[in-house]
């Protein structure tokens, strides 16, 4: 649970006697509207300033005492985007007899604010000061506020509040208390007041079963799934969002065909998490199969479905189809022009990535933070090392955006990757904040790149005081190691893992066909076509040698003996992908590969003649970047 700083007074519980005095909440009608012709004004407030004018003639007039007038004024205020919560507090204040209708107006505003906080804050104000007496409606958005915060203290409060005043048996109320609960991490305490309310609804088994996603009780929120007395399409949404927000990309996608299985339409949510599993495994040919579906229902493209399907084709490896969708956008806001430009970058494509964003801004689009990683990784990975540096200095002086973490990152990701290694040193001193892990790994990453021992060992030191648990770590560093043959520290290292209970992530490819997603990790051995594969294996291993291939036998972390190297590289989870490939698709097709960790030098070299040999283009989408490789070659240049 989070624990945010804030100042609250203990809530006071409000005294039932001022029901007696409290405004019955006002009820619009037609003839209210016709009765205040200003109020029509309203639709037409573009600024603060419009809303201040109408305020002053209602007060002119004498109206703003009536407090239908006043709650049109500070619904606007505070639920307009062209409003201002704090203009709407200021009003809040200023209408003689204020009712709840008008409270929970102002309590939902903050509700759903960057500062939810502010929510209990003025509750705490209003019981404390008797101005109105809460009702049913006023604590599923104060229990709202609590689960954005969040805060297990403050949702306590708020529950006891709404079990003294008798409204536990709510639905409404008792659901927000489930959201609570398990935002809060206490799935258990969830579950008590699911199973304690009388009639719960079908929202009620959707936020449970959320509730049981978020806190990773996976097995729970599949049974309580399928016990659901009715699955609607809202049901099946809450299921795949939760698995693939949680990285369960596989099981997602298998919950969304099962859900096309039994004829369930689906959302616009749906759709974007199910493009969303497709892109981190890969699975181009299903996320294709969506993208035709979508045509076939005649789903408008919106700027959400665009964007994701231009994330799931860039991931995917085919920059062309996602200049396809992005061009036969109608819509486009900064997050499709931002996805696009780093669609490009990961792919190699960093002057076009650079172009692009030349377009983008004589659209007039503005960019943002996210926009700038992707260029940021454009000039990284395509060597534009004064274009990096002109367009990192350019978010202060020109567009006046704060550069984070991310942002600095990148840099030392642009100078190491140039072998400009003291620059990404000087990067890392004067940022006005503690370098983070991925920070201190880009810089490490340089060290293995340019063959800096000594700076990747102090280097390395520090990550492993910043990042102990980290099994990616103990491996950058053994690599490096390894790379000049210092196997006593390879050993060590290995000794501190072991010591520590660190286990190193293993090596996993898959590889969509269609129908199936295949998955690969080193020296498998579980696969049913197993025999198959291995041959096919042993026909490349030969192709290969006869075209001059020489293993790199330094990129095994083992001291062995070379025979035994050559073995263990045969056997890497990508090489085992790109057999099954070969065997499986039609000769001169594409071979798209996906892999969980960072290529090795070796595979790499294997590859690149592996495409010249069949005639291939093999399309392999690494943890840092894609590599094109055809005609034995890569579109990343050896550069990675």
């Amino acid at each position: 649970m989070s624990t945010a700083r804030f100042t609250v007074s203990p809530l006071s519980l409000p005294s039932q006697s001022n029901l007696q005095n409290q405004n019955p909440p006002w009820i619009p009608t037609p003839q209210l509207l016709c009765k205040y012709p200003i109020l029509r004004h309203l639709s037409s407030c573009k600024t603060l300033k419009d809303l201040t004018q109408i305020h002053a003639q209602t007060i002119t007039t004498g109206i703003f005492s009536d407090n239908f007038v006043a709650s049109r004024i500070l619904s606007f205020a505070a639920l307009s985007p062209h409003g201002s919560i704090p203009y709407a507090r200021f009003l809040f204040y200023r209408i003689r007899k204020p009712d709840i209708f008008i409270a929970n107006t102002l309590i939902r505003a903050y509700a759903f604010s960057p500062n939810p906080i502010d929510a209990v804050v003025f509750y705490s104000e209003m019981t404390e000061s008797s101005v109105v007496f809460p009702d049913v409606h006023t604590f599923p958005l104060l229990l709202k506020a609590c689960s954005e915060i969040p805060s297990l203290r403050l949702g306590e409060a708020i529950h006891s509040h709404v079990f003294k005043l008798g409204w536990s048996s709510e639905v409404s109320v008792s659901n927000f208390l489930v959201q609570m609960y398990a935002s809060c991490g206490l799935i258990e305490s969830a579950g008590l007041v699911f199973d304690r309310t009388p009639e719960c609804d079908g929202a009620s088994w959707n936020i449970m079963i959320g509730g049981y996603l978020k806190c990773g009780v996976f097995k729970s929120a599949r049974r309580m799934f399928e016990a659901m007395p009715d699955r609607d399409v809202v049901s099946w949404s809450v299921m795949i969002n939760g698995y693939v927000q949680e990285s369960r990309f596989k099981e997602g996608l298998g919950l969304f065909q099962d859900m096309m299985g039994e004829k369930i339409e689906p959302n616009e949510s749906v759709l974007v998490n199910a493009l969303s599993a497709c892109a981190h495994l890969g699975a181009m040919e299903q996320g294709q199969w969506i993208e035709r579906y979508m045509e076939r229902k005649n789903v408008r493209l919106t700027v959400r479905l665009g964007t994701a399907l231009i994330d799931m084709y860039s991931k995917c490896g085919s920059v062309e189809r996602a200049l396809e969708v992005f061009h036969k956008m109608k819509e486009k806001n900064v997050l499709a022009w931002s996805a696009m430009i780093n669609g490009l970058a990961i792919n190699g494509q960093g002057k076009d990535a650079l172009n692009l964003f030349s377009q983008m801004e004589m659209q007039g689009v503005k960019p943002n933070e996210v926009t700038f990683i992707g260029i940021l990784n454009a000039c990284s990975h395509s060597k534009l090392v004064d274009e990096g540096c002109s367009f990192f200095h350019s978010m202060t002086s020109i567009y006046g955006l704060k550069p984070n973490a991310h942002h600095h990152c990148c840099m030392v990701d642009l100078y190491g990757r140039a072998g400009m290694l003291d620059q990404a040193q000087t990067v890392i001193k004067s940022m006005p904040f503690k370098p983070n892990s991925a920070i201190w790994g880009a810089l490490l990453n340089a060290c293995r790149i340019h063959g800096d021992t000594e700076l990747g060992e102090q280097v390395g030191k520090r990550l492993l005081e910043l990042d102990p648990n980290h099994g990616g770590r103990y491996v950058l560093l053994s690599n490096i190691y390894a790379a000049c043959g210092r196997w006593d520290r390879v050993a060590e290292l290995r000794r501190m893992m072991r010591e520590r209970q660190v286990s190193k992530t293993p090596g996993c490819s898959f590889i969509d066909l269609g129908d199936t997603i295949h998955e690969f990790v080193a020296g498998d051995s579980s696969h049913p076509q197993l025999e198959m594969i291995y041959a096919k294996l042993g026909e490349m291993s030969q192709e290969l040698k006869a075209a001059g291939y020489k293993p790199d036998t330094g990129q095994v972390l083992l001291d062995m003996d070379e025979e035994e190297k050559e073995t263990a590289l045969c056997h890497h989870s990508e090489k085992l992908a790109i057999a099954f490939g070969l065997i499986k698709t039609d000769p001169g097709t594409t071979i798209r590969i996906t892999k969980n960790l960072r290529v090795c030098a070796d595979c790499h070299s294997a590859t690149k003649l592996i495409s010249k040999i069949y005639n291939r283009e093999i399309i392999v989408r690494d943890r840092c970047r894609f590599h094109h490789f055809r005609d034995g070659s890569c579109s990343c240049m050896d550069f990675w």
